[in-house]
């Protein structure tokens, strides 16, 4: 399948070309594949879960990523010294990883990125034309549920606006909603006020929450407004556990198959 590159012209106020990388976890549920091996480096049919997210964030014009790491944070670095491209890469060390979730991630970034960007999981595969729409600020990537979804939801009102944002997995199944695909984008305006929300729960000592109870917070008081992103036409999966591991290889057996040291041959 050839994938062509985002092109800035059919989106000129496009204003996103730093990614935020959130890659600190251990990944326990895709023991023992993470072992000895960060989870974003879990191969999908032979190439690395963050090799595909890099060559998609260089196709959109991505210029800057930013990798909050922790456990085993050398294997990511190894990996990313391969690259030789213009992609400047920054690093966040959490040193706390262990007895954190993604919301201490996230709030670690507060002082490293300054400018609009891309906030995304390390453990997810999407083709890559799903992000042009996503490269204009203040952006939620959401798909319909589907049997095999987990997660937080939303709702949509008559608007197309973002309403009742549900963070954590619903018993009931409810064919109205979406889930969230955990890429968002933020122009600085909406990243400053995350940013504050962020402060208040860390300072509380809430470091176990996930990002999302805050921005389902800030929608629910109206101080925050996503604009929906939609994922359907296209292919997306969240590799958590080896059975996601194994649907994923699944959905993107047709993938062009490039071997990890291209990675830097392709634009050195």
């Amino acid at each position: 399948m050839e994938i062509s590159h985002f092109n800035h012209r059919d989106h000129p106020d496009a204003s996103v070309t730093t990614a935020l990388l959130l890659a600190a976890g251990t990944g326990s549920r895709l023991q023992p594949l993470t072992d000895d091996a960060p989870k974003c480096l879990t191969e999908i049919n032979g190439i690395p879960i963050l090799q595909r997210q890099v060559r998609c964030l260089h196709q959109c014009g991505v210029k800057r990523l930013v990798v909050v790491v922790g456990y085993l944070e050398h294997r990511i670095r190894e990996f990313l010294d391969a690259w030789t491209g213009d992609l400047r890469i920054d690093y966040i060390v959490s040193q706390r990883y262990r007895t954190t979730n993604n919301i201490y991630s996230l709030w670690l970034a507060r002082k490293e990125v300054r400018e609009p960007f891309l906030l995304l999981e390390c453990d997810l595969v999407f083709d890559p034309f799903l992000l042009a729409d996503m490269l204009l600020p203040d952006k939620m990537a959401i798909a319909r549920m589907q049997p095999w979804m987990m997660g937080s939801t939303v709702s949509l009102d008559p608007f197309r606006r973002i309403t009742d944002f549900r963070v954590g997995h619903s018993e009931v199944p409810d064919d109205s909603r979406y889930k969230t695909v955990n890429i968002y984008s933020f122009s600085l305006p909406s990243w400053r006020r995350v940013v504050e929300r962020l402060d208040r729960r860390i300072s509380a000592g809430k470091v176990n929450d996930y990002y999302e109870t805050v921005f389902a917070e800030m929608v629910a008081d109206g101080s925050f407004s996503f604009e929906p992103v939609l994922f359907d036409d296209g292919r997306w999966y969240e590799v958590d556990t080896l059975a996601d591991l194994q649907e994923a290889e699944r959905l993107f057996s047709d993938d062009f198959r490039l071997p990890t040291y291209q990675l830097a041959e392709e634009h050195g």
